[in-house]
């Protein structure tokens, strides 16, 4: 699993105008080929009266499926240009269709590359960006003395409290990131002077918005 990546937040469309054409691009979230198709085919029937539906995807965690569709525009003028833009923004499991309504002024191969471009930028913008990063929960089970200190220390650290079990002892569940659960173990055991039960949890992954 990826310590971080980036992705779209999940669903969303944008329409702009150029040179009386236009341009609504469709996002959305796919972890496997086979929901960026099935996406694809939703758009497609949406907006089955569009003059073309272009596509682009990137899926897995190296970019092992990358696929570009022009959908009958000039080779290379839409679906690559989509998909240049979502390697430049670095996203993953991304799909993204940009439905042209033809206006009746032709861009040229330079501008349909600028106007699929732009479109599929600012559908990715419109829709939102996240910063997926892997975490780890920690059970960290104390005794209620040392409650208030552990809480005050952990909120203050760059720790995240997911929440606190109240039994017996009290569990306090840790999100941390993955790669620093020999940090927390050493840290929990000054803070408590040893007086912990500290186990691992499930991974998981924590979204934050970013801008790209």
């Amino acid at each position: 699993m990826l310590s971080h990546y980036y992705t779209v937040k999940g669903h969303g469309e944008h329409e702009i105008i150029i040179q009386k054409s236009r341009f609504i691009a469709s996002v959305s979230r796919a972890t496997t080929e086979d929901e960026a198709l099935n996406f694809i085919q939703e758009i497609k029937k949406k907006y089955r009266d569009a003059s073309h539906n272009c596509s682009a995807y990137l899926i897995g965690q190296h970019d092992q499926i990358q696929k570009a569709n022009d959908d009958g525009e000039p080779s290379g003028t839409a679906g690559v240009p989509m998909l240049e833009v979502l390697k430049k923004k670095k996203l993953k499991d991304t799909v993204i269709v940009v439905t042209r309504y033809f206006g009746g002024i032709k861009l040229g191969a330079g501008g349909l590359i600028r106007a699929y471009g732009k479109a599929a930028s600012e559908g990715l913008s419109a829709t939102g960006l996240v910063e997926r990063n892997l975490m780890q929960i920690m059970h960290t089970t104390i005794d209620y003395t040392l409650l208030g200190k552990v809480e005050n220390e952990v909120r203050s650290s760059t720790y995240i409290i997911d929440h606190i079990d109240y039994q017996e002892n009290v569990q306090v569940n840790v999100l941390i990131p993955a790669s620093n659960k020999e940090d927390y173990l050493n840290w929990i055991i000054d803070l408590t002077q040893g007086k912990n039960n500290t186990t691992e949890g499930k991974l998981l992954y924590r979204e934050t918005d970013v801008v790209l």
